[in-house]
């Protein structure tokens, strides 16, 4: 995204704030492979709508997957979608973004399967929310930040 940006004279965040929007359709859409692949399984539950997965053990399971593809795919698209359509500073969107999909992705943790290898930390908290709470944090700090710049240009000053 710095290249094109470069080479097309836009600022990285008016090519990020295009992208964004888009990112939560290809996340939805692996996230109904990992389901047909019957990998990234959730733990194990007596919901009504839970599945037995073919590589999951004899036990149902949340359909982790699903509802990743529900928050991170459906609900962010429409999200960002109707965020692009307000005016908005630069960098606003992809930040945004970035809350959201960190937000969904540490909520969605909870009854997702731990990783063999990992297991959680501290006895209650997985990689993937660790690895989501930064994503969180600096989504929000990116909002911030792009409203208090105030910015709304795309276009880099010609030199």
């Amino acid at each position: 995204m710095f290249w094109y940006a470069r080479k097309n004279q836009r600022t990285f965040f008016g090519v990020a704030d295009f992208v964004a929007p888009l990112v939560p359709f290809g996340l939805g859409m692996g996230r109904i492979g990992n389901f047909m692949n019957s990998e990234l399984w959730g733990r194990v539950t007596d919901v009504p709508w839970a599945f037995v997965f073919p590589n999951g053990g004899p036990l149902p399971r949340h359909p982790s997957q699903l509802y990743e593809f529900a928050l991170e795919g459906v609900v962010l698209f429409f999200i960002l979608n109707w965020f692009i359509g307000k005016p908005r500073p630069l960098g606003s969107v992809s930040g945004l973004f970035l809350a959201g999909y960190g937000t969904f992705r540490f909520l969605v943790e909870y009854v997702r399967e731990p990783d063999a290898q990992l297991g959680l930390f501290g006895g209650f908290i997985s990689m993937g929310q660790i690895l989501s709470l930064p994503m969180v944090i600096i989504g929000i700090l990116m909002m911030v930040w792009s409203y208090k710049r105030g910015l709304y240009q795309d276009r880099v000053a010609a030199k």
